[in-house]
């Protein structure tokens, strides 16, 4: 396999990117629908690009897929997009993103991180050492909230 980079995304890369979350979103049987029906759901807002807080993994000069972080009012971090190219995952890629962000969390004084998934992402977020800690509503139907301790 060829060397996966992370890197931090610039505002230019921007529509690359939602083009990406889309193309991802849409392979989901569980959010294809969703997605669809609400296009403006895929987004990467540009306060995340400007704030050097969205991460891409690059292969051979290609973006493969990206996370998004957050702080949260409770001093931890929510990372709040993970997405891997369809054709790319099960490499490994996801993975390194998540651990990006648990780093940068780690480094920015966060004790854990977060993220709401569902039920497709259930069995990634746990192998990548979430516990699973309940759930909430959001704007597509019940989320499953997830935490790893950093």
């Amino acid at each position: 396999m060829q060397e996966i980079l992370i890197r931090a995304a610039v505002p230019s890369e921007k529509e690359e990117l939602e083009a990406l979350q889309l193309r991802a979103s849409l392979t989901n049987p569980g959010d294809r629908d969703a997605m669809l029906a609400n296009p403006d759901a895929i987004e990467v807002p540009a306060e995340q690009l400007g704030g050097g807080r969205v991460f891409l993994a690059e292969m051979e000069g290609a973006i493969v897929g990206f996370a998004a972080v957050e702080p949260r009012a409770d001093g931890e971090t929510e990372l709040d997009g993970l997405f891997v190219e369809p054709g790319m995952r099960r490499l490994g890629i996801g993975r390194l993103l998540v651990e990006h962000s648990a780093q940068v969390a780690r480094k920015n004084g966060s004790a854990a991180l977060h993220v709401i998934g569902n039920q497709h992402a259930q069995e990634f977020y746990i192998a990548c050492g979430f516990n699973e800690i309940g759930t909430t509503l959001t704007r597509f139907g019940v989320g499953l909230l997830f935490k790893k301790a950093l």
